[in-house]
Protein backbone atom coordinates (compact mmCIF):
# COMPACT_ATOMS: atom_id res chain seq x y z
CA UNK A 1 0.00 0.00 0.00
CA UNK A 2 1.32 3.44 -0.92
CA UNK A 3 0.52 6.62 0.94
CA UNK A 4 0.66 10.28 -0.07
CA UNK A 5 0.36 13.15 2.42
CA UNK A 6 0.48 16.73 1.18
CA UNK A 7 -0.85 20.11 2.23
CA UNK A 8 -1.10 23.61 0.83
CA UNK A 9 -2.10 26.98 2.23
CA UNK A 10 -4.66 28.88 0.18
CA UNK A 11 -5.51 32.56 0.46
CA UNK A 12 -9.26 32.07 0.83
CA UNK A 13 -11.45 31.45 3.88
CA UNK A 14 -11.80 27.82 4.91
CA UNK A 15 -15.45 27.75 3.81
CA UNK A 16 -14.46 28.83 0.28
CA UNK A 17 -11.76 26.13 0.03
CA UNK A 18 -14.15 23.47 1.37
CA UNK A 19 -17.04 24.56 -0.85
CA UNK A 20 -14.87 24.46 -3.98
CA UNK A 21 -13.45 21.06 -3.08
CA UNK A 22 -16.98 19.62 -2.78
CA UNK A 23 -17.61 20.54 -6.43
CA UNK A 24 -16.29 17.11 -7.41
CA UNK A 25 -17.21 17.42 -11.07
CA UNK A 26 -14.69 20.30 -11.38
CA UNK A 27 -11.77 18.04 -10.36
CA UNK A 28 -10.54 17.68 -13.98
CA UNK A 29 -9.84 21.45 -13.93
CA UNK A 30 -7.00 20.95 -11.45
CA UNK A 31 -6.31 17.21 -11.11
CA UNK A 32 -4.01 15.86 -13.79
CA UNK A 33 -5.05 12.51 -15.15
CA UNK A 34 -8.68 12.92 -14.12
CA UNK A 35 -10.82 12.79 -17.24
CA UNK A 36 -14.18 13.14 -15.47
CA UNK A 37 -15.97 12.83 -12.15
CA UNK A 38 -19.72 12.35 -12.12
CA UNK A 39 -21.60 12.83 -8.87
CA UNK A 40 -24.22 10.09 -8.76
CA UNK A 41 -25.79 11.15 -5.45
CA UNK A 42 -24.68 12.79 -2.19
CA UNK A 43 -22.20 10.02 -1.35
CA UNK A 44 -21.29 8.32 -4.65
CA UNK A 45 -18.96 9.45 -7.44
CA UNK A 46 -17.98 7.84 -10.73
CA UNK A 47 -14.38 8.51 -11.82
CA UNK A 48 -12.63 8.15 -15.17
CA UNK A 49 -8.85 8.60 -15.06
CA UNK A 50 -5.91 8.27 -17.41
CA UNK A 51 -2.65 8.52 -15.50
CA UNK A 52 0.59 7.76 -17.33
CA UNK A 53 -1.35 5.79 -19.92
CA UNK A 54 -3.13 3.66 -17.32
CA UNK A 55 -6.87 4.10 -17.81
CA UNK A 56 -9.19 3.42 -14.90
CA UNK A 57 -12.90 3.70 -14.30
CA UNK A 58 -14.27 3.22 -10.80
CA UNK A 59 -16.76 4.40 -8.23
CA UNK A 60 -16.00 6.01 -4.90
CA UNK A 61 -18.12 6.40 -1.80
CA UNK A 62 -17.89 9.38 0.52
CA UNK A 63 -17.73 7.82 3.96
CA UNK A 64 -17.56 11.00 6.02
CA UNK A 65 -18.13 14.65 5.23
CA UNK A 66 -18.39 17.61 7.59
CA UNK A 67 -18.64 21.19 6.28
CA UNK A 68 -15.40 23.17 6.56
CA UNK A 69 -13.66 20.18 8.19
CA UNK A 70 -13.25 17.00 6.14
CA UNK A 71 -14.20 14.77 3.24
CA UNK A 72 -13.24 11.06 3.44
CA UNK A 73 -13.80 8.40 0.78
CA UNK A 74 -12.88 4.95 -0.46
CA UNK A 75 -13.13 3.27 -3.83
CA UNK A 76 -15.80 0.67 -4.52
CA UNK A 77 -15.77 -1.69 -7.45
CA UNK A 78 -13.57 -1.16 -10.46
CA UNK A 79 -9.94 -2.20 -10.67
CA UNK A 80 -8.43 0.31 -8.26
CA UNK A 81 -8.13 0.32 -4.48
CA UNK A 82 -7.72 3.60 -2.67
CA UNK A 83 -9.04 5.64 0.22
CA UNK A 84 -8.33 9.09 1.52
CA UNK A 85 -9.28 12.16 3.45
CA UNK A 86 -9.04 15.87 2.78
CA UNK A 87 -9.12 18.13 5.82
CA UNK A 88 -9.59 21.89 5.94
CA UNK A 89 -7.96 24.08 8.59
CA UNK A 90 -8.65 27.74 9.32
CA UNK A 91 -5.37 29.61 9.68
CA UNK A 92 -7.04 33.03 9.90
CA UNK A 93 -10.08 34.73 8.40
CA UNK A 94 -8.66 34.75 4.87
CA UNK A 95 -6.24 31.81 4.81
CA UNK A 96 -6.79 28.08 5.12
CA UNK A 97 -4.75 24.90 4.88
CA UNK A 98 -5.91 21.97 2.75
CA UNK A 99 -4.38 18.64 3.78
CA UNK A 100 -4.67 15.49 1.65
CA UNK A 101 -3.92 11.91 2.64
CA UNK A 102 -4.38 9.14 0.09
CA UNK A 103 -3.74 5.44 0.61
CA UNK A 104 -3.70 3.43 -2.59
CA UNK A 105 -2.66 0.06 -3.95
CA UNK A 106 -0.49 0.25 -7.08
CA UNK A 107 -1.41 -2.67 -9.31
CA UNK A 108 0.36 -2.21 -12.66
CA UNK A 109 4.12 -2.17 -13.12
CA UNK A 110 3.93 1.52 -14.15
CA UNK A 111 2.04 2.37 -10.93
CA UNK A 112 4.48 0.40 -8.74
CA UNK A 113 7.51 2.11 -10.28
CA UNK A 114 5.78 5.51 -10.10
CA UNK A 115 5.02 5.03 -6.43
CA UNK A 116 8.57 3.84 -5.69
CA UNK A 117 10.07 7.02 -7.18
CA UNK A 118 7.39 9.29 -5.62
CA UNK A 119 5.65 10.29 -8.84
CA UNK A 120 2.35 10.08 -6.93
CA UNK A 121 3.62 12.55 -4.29
CA UNK A 122 4.65 15.04 -6.95
CA UNK A 123 1.36 14.67 -8.81
CA UNK A 124 -0.71 15.38 -5.69
CA UNK A 125 1.53 18.34 -4.89
CA UNK A 126 1.01 19.78 -8.40
CA UNK A 127 -2.73 19.13 -8.21
CA UNK A 128 -2.94 21.02 -4.91
CA UNK A 129 -1.01 23.91 -6.46
CA UNK A 130 -3.50 24.02 -9.34
CA UNK A 131 -6.41 23.90 -6.82
CA UNK A 132 -4.83 26.87 -5.01
CA UNK A 133 -4.51 28.80 -8.28
CA UNK A 134 -8.09 27.98 -9.28
CA UNK A 135 -9.75 29.00 -6.01
CA UNK A 136 -7.57 32.06 -5.41
CA UNK A 137 -8.01 33.37 -8.96
CA UNK A 138 -11.80 33.14 -8.67
CA UNK A 139 -11.83 34.41 -5.09
CA UNK A 140 -15.01 32.41 -4.50
CA UNK A 141 -16.31 28.89 -4.94
CA UNK A 142 -18.27 27.76 -8.00
CA UNK A 143 -20.85 26.06 -5.79
CA UNK A 144 -21.25 24.32 -2.46
CA UNK A 145 -22.73 21.26 -0.83
CA UNK A 146 -22.97 21.76 2.91
CA UNK A 147 -24.49 18.40 3.80
CA UNK A 148 -23.11 16.20 6.55
CA UNK A 149 -22.19 12.52 6.13
CA UNK A 150 -21.54 10.67 9.38
CA UNK A 151 -18.77 8.07 9.53
CA UNK A 152 -20.07 4.49 9.47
Amino acid sequence: MSQVQKSIDVDVPVSTAYNQWTQFETFPQFMSGVESVTQIDDTHLHWVTDIAGVEREFDAEITEQHPDERVAWHSIGGDTTHAGVVTFHRLDYTTSRVMVQIDWQPSSLVEKVGSAINVDDRQVERDLQRFKELVEAAGHETGAWRGDVEAP
